[in-house]
């Protein structure tokens, strides 16, 4: 048992998150009644968001404490590529709308009760509300802009503390990360119940009716992860920046795409920046910003969604209605929580630009809720992922703060 422990322990953690995966579909389609599988998968998701909110505080606040006047950080750079990425997969969803046109069977779902935006202005305030939440409050429910800007706060008040409480500070960080660091070594078994569950609870077939529009939202995701990214990364690095995106898609998108969660994948990004040599100083403020504002994965889904219930309407869309759809979309994607499915209660806002009735705009949402077994994956693979990649971007860039 021993020698199996440690030849386990020799495979590495993305090997044995496929082995995980295989062990996880077999079950689900042999054995779906055992559901005690699917809790471990529940309890794996639960250990990461539980933890995930207390890393980003210790890690940031640490990193703030420690940091001194004149040290180089590239955050103005890592924020700037978040909002352009975000932009630019909104306008390529838009796009290839045009290209692969949709439409959608709207029926009557239970999402149309399900608790949405009713515009831009809203999305706004609650961001600027989660910002000054009470600072216990945000850790509890998982808040990520509350949580960071009570971060910035202490660990700027840090700075004028004695060492031995900033020696206090960085404990409590380095502990928090070892305790992540056993979870996610979890992983494996973590998604062996989840793939258990989707499978038990879905079966494959049920997303055969919804082919062409999950085909239109993967495939954008698929383009934008190893198209559009990588030529904004080979602009500012001005070198190939195919091995970084395969390393990030491959070590943070996998993980991503089964927790279906950017929190949740926080911690799982911060260990890759730490083996990828990353400035501490930017990683443990970006990637968890970036789980909050770098949204590319959930600009497409509201985009190509919002299309193709204009299009199913048959209202026509102009180009230059659909650029101000993808500023719209992108913004929209800031405030999308980073839970599974956070994306898709923004589509109504998105919807009201075409005049279309909130009761048709909830049964679109009702349309991703089916379909986010697959495009909730995909989009959080490609949300999380590039958190990592332009991170690293903007530390190898030629305009970066070396």
């Amino acid at each position: 048992m021993k020698k199996a422990f440690h030849v386990w322990k020799r495979v590495s953690l993305v090997k044995r998150i496929v082995i995980g995966v295989i062990f996880g579909a077999l079950l689900g389609l042999l054995v779906p009644s055992m559901t005690f599988i699917g809790l471990i998968g529940q309890m794996f998701v639960g250990g990461l968001k539980a933890i995930a909110p207390l890393l980003v505080f210790a890690l940031v606040a640490n990193a703030l404490s420690q940091s001194r006047d004149g040290q180089k950080s590239n955050m103005k750079l890592v924020i700037f590529l978040y909002i352009l990425a975000t932009f630019s997969a909104a306008f390529v969803a838009v796009l290839s709308s045009y290209v692969f046109p949709v439409t959608l069977t709207l029926t009557e779902s239970a999402a149309a009760n399900a608790d949405s935006p009713e515009g831009i202005a809203q999305v706004f305030q609650g961001l600027l509300l989660n910002i000054v939440d009470n600072p216990i409050n945000a850790l509890a429910q998982a808040n990520y802009i509350g949580v960071l800007s009570w971060a910035v706060i202490f660990g700027l008040a840090f700075r004028s503390a004695s060492q031995t409480t900033k020696e206090l500070l960085a404990t409590l960080a380095d502990v928090t990360a070892q305790i992540v660091k056993g979870i996610i070594n979890l992983a494996p078994f973590g998604i062996m119940g989840l793939v258990f569950t989707t499978i038990a609870e879905n079966g494959l077939a049920v997303l055969a009716d919804y082919g062409i529009l999950l085909l239109a939202l993967v495939g954008t995701m698929f383009f934008v992860a190893v198209v559009v990214n990588p030529i904004l990364g080979f602009v500012m690095m001005g070198k190939n920046p195919y091995p970084l995106v395969f390393q990030c898609l491959k070590e943070s998108g996998v993980t991503a795409f089964f927790t279906r969660s950017s929190a949740a994948n926080i911690p799982v990004n911060m260990r890759l920046c730490e083996k990828m040599g990353l400035n501490p100083d930017t990683y443990s403020v970006s990637i968890p910003l970036g789980a909050t504002i770098n949204m590319s994965g959930a600009a497409i889904t509201i985009n190509v969604l919002t299309l193709a219930a204009a299009r199913t309407l048959g209202i026509e869309v102009d180009f230059a209605t659909a650029f101000i759809l993808s500023v719209v979309a992108a913004v929209s994607a800031c405030g999308a929580s980073g839970v599974a499915g956070g994306s898709l209660l923004l589509i109504p806002v998105a919807c009201s630009l075409f005049g279309i009735p909130n009761d048709i705009a909830m049964q679109v949402v009702g349309v991703g809720f089916i379909v986010g077994v697959v495009q909730d994956s995909c989009e959080t693979a490609l949300n999380s992922s590039a958190d990592v990649f332009f991170t690293a971007v903007a530390e190898k860039s030629r305009f970066s703060n070396h």
